[in-house]
């Protein structure tokens, strides 16, 4: 959908969906990962600030994506603007642009008539996203190991040593953000703000089975042992050891994406086949 059909249809919605009509209430129960009938918006006020140089759309973005990434806001939970602008005491502009983003990076679905809601996770578009973030970060990582300086590699071994004590803590979330700001870190290295940018919107499915994935499916001593091989090959300056230690890591996702999806049916839509297998 571009974006100015989502742009429109969104429009059209914010009427329509702020009532709690019944075609509505019937969209939530189709759509849910379970009872989401009386679901509401946490509280995201302290994700925004209006002192921050940050575009306040890009902030609510943000915010509003890191909830659903994180299971605050369960597939099928309804969104309106007004019920988000009113939260963050912002007019509803910057919401609806926000939606239209979340909507194009497959997070939020539209549906006319009746709402946007919390999509659920696409099998396929999660394989879609690991393979070109491979084709990414594992180029990223080849030139990071040519690149790398002694401070650089420091930033990163004490990310692990922090990995390592929310590991032991079972603190998932403090693990997540480390692992994100670790392969971030990688990404600095080669002065490419770009790759990192478009890894983002690539990998909004991927995150999402990764907060699910945690810690039963993927093990935090398992990913981090992935990390430090990661780092050993960038402080040896090997490329192609570190090419092969990050395409090793990303393809973790493919073992755990098929018991998730069993495990949580009503997260996923129904897979779809690829007429070109991406997972070898």
């Amino acid at each position: 959908m571009k974006a100015s059909k989502i742009d429109n249809t969104i429009a059209t919605n914010a009427g329509s969906a702020e009532l709690a009509s019944p075609a509505r209430k019937r969209a939530r129960r189709r759509l849910g990962g379970g009872d989401v009938e009386g679901a509401t918006l946490p509280d995201l006020r302290a994700q925004v600030s209006m002192d921050s140089p940050e575009p306040i759309t890009r902030q609510i973005y943000r915010a509003l994506r890191q909830a659903i990434f994180a299971g605050e806001m369960v597939p099928g939970t309804p969104l309106s603007e007004k019920e988000v602008s009113d939260m963050f005491h912002v007019s509803r502009q910057p919401v609806r642009e926000a939606f239209i983003k979340l909507v194009e990076v497959g997070v939020l679905q539209v549906l006319p008539q009746r709402g946007t809601f919390v999509k659920r996770i696409s099998p396929r578009r999660v394989r879609e996203g690991r393979f070109i973030r491979e084709a990414i970060e594992t180029a990223v990582a080849r030139k990071a190991a040519e690149h790398i300086t002694d401070a650089q590699l420091k930033l990163l071994t004490d990310n692990i040593r922090d990995q390592r004590v929310a590991a032991k803590a079972n603190d998932t979330a403090a693990f997540l953000a480390l692992d994100e700001a670790f392969h971030f870190t990688i990404a600095q290295t080669i002065d490419c703000g770009a790759a990192w940018e478009a890894i983002q919107d690539i990998k909004a499915q991927m995150d999402r089975v990764r907060y699910l994935s945690l810690p039963d499916d993927s093990p935090l001593d398992h990913l981090i042992k992935q990390h430090a091989k990661i780092l050993a090959a960038l402080r040896a300056h090997d490329p192609v050891a570190a090419e092969d230690a990050m395409r090793a890591h990303l393809r973790e996702i493919l073992v755990t994406l098929g018991p998730i999806a069993a495990r949580n049916p009503n997260w996923f839509e129904a897979d779809e086949a690829e007429t070109v297998p991406l997972s070898g």
